[in-house]
């Protein structure tokens, strides 16, 4: 009961990182009504898969600046008031998708949005680390990814719905009204920042040399890059494949569905594990499985048979998702978390990079099943990756 909720005077009542999940996961619901239409409704200006997908590039590079770019405002700025000003901003954005046909302005909303989506994402996680104690990190980052992926359970299957029967606005409009919820109750529980730095680090170039510069960053960069890396395969690749078999876009629904079951059954038992036998355990056991998987794959011809076991590696992200990121900021000293965070979550940009270039080149020479041995052997080299790995265990913190 401790983690969700905590007794004091009068009663019961949500623990802070509870009130965080919660709000972690009404951004995330909008998110997830977002991203379900957001190919296709770029696609309606464009007309062009080449274009949108040109497009979708660009606002990857400026989401990677931007977490550099950012760097100077997060370290000296409270982090409450920057996720709540970025949660105002998403507002407007959305209201400007519902209303706007302007083809000019809705690609400036994009890019701005883009950059702002930085600072939401970088507060956010900076609040559930700093309201976390040392020993608890690993177990509250599963709480808060078990809610994300609540959103993206449910949040798929009725935008779907709405765009089908009443247009993309509906969907835009809505979301709107997650993000507003979610600005009133996290303005309700008087969640805190502690203070920042009074120097900053304005250098993007030198910040950008000093993240690499320590192997123990660079190791926890591409271990959460990995995970990106196989959401590509899965949200992606796989769609797609599933339509050239002959399936339809209802079983895509529900192969996606399966795939965030296990994620949701087994994120936080996973991340309270970690806490007590150490990450690189987990990272090992986690990669390895998800290897292991891709490999028996390519070996298959049965489309239900691998669908089967793409939700079963599933299990493998659990063990992923939430303990990558705990897993950094406990190899961090001081304040290095308002310096070093930002460009961290560039891992999510460079994960999907590399997965989209290497998987799409393949394509073009080889066979949909060649995937499964490209993802083998990436999966293979980050679970070697996990030996270099520091050996922490939280539950022995005090």
């Amino acid at each position: 009961m401790g983690v969700l909720v905590e007794k004091n005077e009068g009663g019961y009542f949500f623990t802070g990182i509870a009130k965080l999940s919660i709000v972690g996961m009404l951004v995330s619901l909008s998110a997830a009504f977002i991203n379900t239409i957001w190919a296709v409704y770029i696609d309606s200006f464009l007309n062009s898969e080449v274009y949108t997908g040109f497009f979708s590039t660009f606002l990857t590079i400026v989401a990677f600046v931007s977490f550099f770019l950012f760097v100077p405002l997060v370290e000296r700025s409270d982090k409450a008031k920057i996720f709540s000003y970025s949660l105002l901003s998403f507002i407007l954005f959305y209201l400007i998708f519902s209303f706007s046909s302007n083809l000019i302005l809705l690609f400036i909303t994009a890019i701005v949005m883009t950059a702002a989506l930085s600072l939401r994402v970088t507060s956010y996680g900076l609040l559930v680390k700093d309201i976390s104690e040392k020993k608890n990190l690993a177990k509250n980052e599963g709480l808060v990814y078990t809610f994300l992926n609540i959103s993206f359970v449910v949040g798929p299957l009725v935008a779907g719905f709405i765009a089908a029967k009443f247009g993309s606005p509906w969907v835009f409009a809505i979301s709107a009204l997650f993000i507003l919820t979610a600005f009133v109750f996290f303005k309700s529980t008087g969640i805190k920042d502690e203070d920042g730095k009074k120097r900053t680090d304005r250098n993007i170039i030198k910040n950008f040399r000093e993240f690499f510069k320590k192997k123990d960053r660079t190791v926890a960069y591409l271990l959460r890059g990995g995970v990106n890396m196989w959401w590509i395969l899965i949200y992606l690749f796989v769609p797609l494949w599933m339509i050239r078999q002959g399936l339809s876009t209802s079983d895509i629904g529900i192969f996606l569905f399966a795939v965030a079951v296990p994620l949701i059954a087994l994120e936080f038992f996973f991340s309270k594990k970690a806490a007590k036998i150490g990450f690189r355990k987990i990272f090992q056991f986690g990669y390895l499985l998800v290897a292991a998987i891709a490999l028996v794959c390519f070996f298959l011809s049965n489309v239900y048979l691998i669908l089967a076991l793409l939700v079963l590696a599933s299990i493998g992200l659990a063990m992923l998702e939430p303990t990558t990121e705990a897993y950094f900021f406990d190899i961090l000293g001081g304040k290095e978390r308002y310096r070093f965070y930002g460009p961290f979550n560039t891992s999510i940009d460079f994960g999907n990079f590399v997965a989209k270039i290497l998987g799409s080149t393949l394509l073009i020479f080889l066979p949909f099943n060649a995937l499964f041995i490209m993802y083998a052997v990436l999966m293979f080299l980050l679970f070697l990756v996990a030996f270099k790995t520091k050996k922490i265990i939280e539950s022995r913190r005090r």
